[in-house]
């Protein structure tokens, strides 16, 4: 059943809405909500969003509970194709937990706050940006990584990332829900404006498994990855020394050596190569650029250290 969580009227008679799907099943008494669309560039969710109802329709019999859909919480930024709110040049991540007598953007967040406090988990899904490409993984903050790390083993992701308590922005949805002691996964997966079949799959079977874990859903047969759990000082950050095009010589989630060169910075004028990009570590390749162009500090990945 479809739910507006939060309507404002703007010019010309349209109006910002959000919506919810809300569906319930037999004892509605457990609750997982699943959040996209926060970042008007970022698609990935909206297809974990179809695919989930399509199988939850097709294990109807065997699961109860709530389960709230919210596909987009910020339908501007999709409807124009921009990341931020259009009009207001922000980012809609970084107001939270927003203001009910506040600014436009920062009364919905409010009520969007409102409507998924109190959950038994909540999936905040993200995309990375149009400049890199993301495995599926999960990110924590360590100040909440006892209670999250054993929820986020739930879903079925490569990797989860325990984030330095200082690098993690209190203005974000997850942090701020996490504050009200209402659980929150943020899962970042794929390339902004793009959406990877396979990645939401795979965030769709985790989901299942964690309705399984909540004791919403019937005991099944779900393989279920075990992800690999680092925290800051494992990642390894490759920035452009120099501008130029990036052409990588690996793939996206490839196990890397030290010393192995990633890719090359060149120089389509010249037809030179301006730098060769090697890996300071062996470990996995979790994050690679997609968008080509480069400027000096770019990022061009990132790679946890591990061996094997």
């Amino acid at each position: 059943m479809k739910q507006c969580i939060a309507q404002i009227p703007l010019p010309a008679d349209e109006v910002y809405e959000i919506q919810k799907n809300h569906l319930v099943s037999g004892n509605g008494s457990k609750r997982i909500c699943i959040v996209s669309g926060t970042h008007g560039d970022e698609l990935e969710g909206q297809y974990v969003c179809f695919r989930l109802q399509e199988l939850l329709r097709q294990y109807q019999d065997k699961w109860q509970g709530t389960v709230d859909i919210y596909p987009c919480l910020n339908p501007l930024g999709m409807d124009s194709i921009t990341r931020g709110v259009p009009m207001f040049d922000l980012d809609m991540n970084r107001i939270f937990p927003g203001d009910p007598k506040g600014s436009m953007v920062e009364y919905i967040a409010s009520c969007i706050m409102d409507d998924l406090t109190g959950a038994d988990l909540v999936i905040d899904i993200h995309a990375s940006n149009i400049y890199l490409r993301e495995i599926p993984q999960i990110r924590i903050n360590e100040l909440q990584q006892d209670v999250l790390v054993p929820m986020g083993k739930w879903l079925n992701m490569d990797y989860i990332w325990v984030h330095s308590a200082s690098t993690v922005l209190e203005s974000t949805l997850a942090y701020s829900l996490n504050e009200r002691h209402t659980p929150t996964l943020v899962v970042e997966m794929g390339v902004g404006m793009r959406i990877t079949k396979a990645y939401g799959d795979q965030l769709c079977q985790g989901i299942l498994n964690a309705m399984v874990q909540l004791g919403m859903m019937e005991s099944m047969s779900l393989p279920v990855k075990k992800p690999i759990i680092s925290t800051d000082g494992q990642v390894h950050f490759l920035n452009a020394v120099c501008a130029g095009l990036f052409l990588p010589n690996v793939r996206h989630d490839h196990r890397v050596l030290k010393g192995e060169v990633i890719g090359r910075i060149v120089h389509p004028l010249e037809g030179q190569v301006r730098h060769e990009v090697v890996s300071p570590c062996s470990g996995l390749l979790f994050t690679l650029r997609e968008y080509p162009i480069v400027s000096e500090g770019s990022l061009m990945g990132r790679i946890l250290e591990c061996e094997g």
